[in-house]
């Protein structure tokens, strides 16, 4: 009996999958946008990029300004404390993402 058990519990653990966001829980941001603008500059594929400050604020901020907001509640004065930011500086960026009702 005890080896059946053994044998069983051997085998939960193999058939165990692994959580894929393990991996990526734990690096840190700088390091995944790193590797994101280095797969960028290779699918190039030696084409010169364009305003790519620009376009790594719009995918940086977009998301950053949508998630702080809902952990607000919509508080623009809290979320602009989080941010940092004056809150006209936060009211008009969330104008220009689309994301001010």
């Amino acid at each position: 009996m005890a080896k059946s058990n053994k044998r069983q519990s051997s085998q939960k653990k193999k058939g165990k999958k692994k959580d894929p966001l393990t991996n990526v829980r734990n690096r840190p941001l700088r390091d995944m946008t790193a590797e994101a603008l280095r797969r960028y500059f290779k699918d190039l594929n030696g084409h010169s990029p364009g305003d790519l400050y620009g376009l790594v604020l719009g995918e940086v901020e977009a998301p950053l300004f949508e998630t702080v907001m809902e952990h607000t509640q919509g508080n623009q004065s809290r979320a602009a404390e989080i941010l940092g930011i004056n809150r006209a500086t936060l009211r008009k960026k969330l104008k220009n993402y689309y994301l001010l009702d």
